[in-house]
């Protein structure tokens, strides 16, 4: 008797081991994982920027692998946080993509978590293309004005103008102003208070790839450039003096006789104002149907502006050189002059044109710039506030 006894004391110690044990779960069998994902931007969303930093963020837990990809298959460039909470993009996205994520995460009770989910970019109505005027590496006037010209119109200049950064290794007040639209779009120049103090390093960068420029229109690519600013030439040209003086870097260099246009006819003045050089050719063909003459060939050209108004030699008037302004609004100069004139010029040189009842003005070209008052240029900005 005491024998069975003890073995239904060991059955029932048994069977109440086995409902214990059987009953209960293991310690995270069943449970929800710790490690919570979040993605940026969120799932299925559409018409995301390019540019836009996209993420993958971890809390309660570390990413064990996490790959973002384009519909080729690319995986793209990221970089994982040292403490492996978090991934960010490092590469612009394509326009019109769709993107996926994979991966995994897991926390303490090393559970795993997926890394999943998609995205699309915006697809662009029109991909909008832009130019710098300056070259990399070049030397320009000191009082050359950073073109920023479009193919088609910009209506968000605001967004625009915040992708601009100019950079300078001198401290120089400067300002974006858009002008009206020309050459087939919009423009934004840029210029400072001041003529550009010689030697200046300029560093330009326009970040438009992934920018809204509105209307349906985006950024086509990021554009840059780095220049320096020349040696101070500056043209002074009083045509009430009939002579043309240079002065570099405060000495006086050339002082010519000049002949400038006819003050009797407002159509061939000289137009007064801050001129700038645009560009030069020891050739051009000139022409002015009304005043009856058609691809005139003139020599040692410098342009400086684009309503006709050049600095060149002209044997024709070198007798009244000095002494009468008889041009269409040239300036003429003899051969010899106008040639060493020429030798000496660059894109950026201010030719500063005074007394003359004609000013210039936004109908004479492209570069007006510097007859704007600062304060003026300033409103023109579209950050200005």
């Amino acid at each position: 008797m005491r024998s069975m006894r003890r073995v239904l004391m060991l059955l029932v110690v048994a069977m109440l081991l086995v409902a214990c044990s059987g009953g209960l779960p293991g310690p995270f069998s069943g449970s929800a994982p710790q490690a919570q994902v979040s993605i940026l931007p969120g799932d299925k969303a559409t018409n995301v920027s390019p540019t836009l930093p996209v993420s993958v963020r971890v809390t309660r837990g570390v990413l064990l692998q996490v790959a973002l990809t384009n519909p080729e298959g690319k995986v793209i460039a990221g970089t994982l946080s040292a403490d492996r909470r978090s991934w960010i993009s490092t590469e612009p996205l394509g326009y019109g993509k769709t993107y996926t994520w994979s991966g995994s995460a897991a926390g303490p009770d090393h559970l795993p978590v997926p890394v999943a989910g998609s995205f699309t970019t915006v697809t662009p109505e029109r991909q909008l293309h832009a130019t710098l005027n300056i070259g990399d590496g070049d030397t320009v006037g000191i009082a050359a004005p950073i073109i920023l010209q479009f193919n088609d119109h910009v209506s968000n200049k605001a967004a625009v103008e915040r992708a601009l950064q100019v950079q300078t290794s001198v401290p120089t007040e400067g300002s974006w102003a858009w002008l009206p639209d020309d050459n087939g779009g919009s423009r934004a120049h840029y210029r400072p208070k001041d003529y550009w103090q010689p030697g200046t390093h300029v560093s330009v960068t326009a970040k438009l790839y992934g920018v809204a420029f509105g209307d349906g229109s985006y950024g086509k690519e990021d554009i840059s450039t780095k220049f320096t600013i020349g040696r101070a030439q500056i043209v002074k040209a009083d045509v009430n003096s009939h002579r043309m003086i240079v002065i570099r870097d405060g000495q006086e260099v050339m002082n010519f006789p000049a002949s400038y246009g006819l003050s009797s006819d407002p159509n061939r003045n000289t137009t007064s104002g801050i001129h700038v050089v645009m560009n030069k050719a020891q050739t051009v063909l000139m022409s002015n149907r009304a005043y009856g003459y058609v691809n005139i060939p003139e020599h040692w050209a410098v342009r400086i502006s684009n309503n006709g108004e050049f600095i060149h030699a002209n044997p024709e008037t070198t007798g009244v050189q000095g002494s009468s302004n008889v041009t269409h609004g040239c300036v003429n100069l003899s051969t010899a002059n106008a040639q060493e004139y020429y030798s000496s010029a660059m894109f950026g040189d201010p030719v500063e044109v005074t007394n003359s009842p004609t000013p210039l003005t936004g109908a004479d070209g492209d570069i007006y710039d510097w007859t704007v008052p600062w304060e003026t240029w300033l409103a023109m900005s579209a950050l200005h506030s």
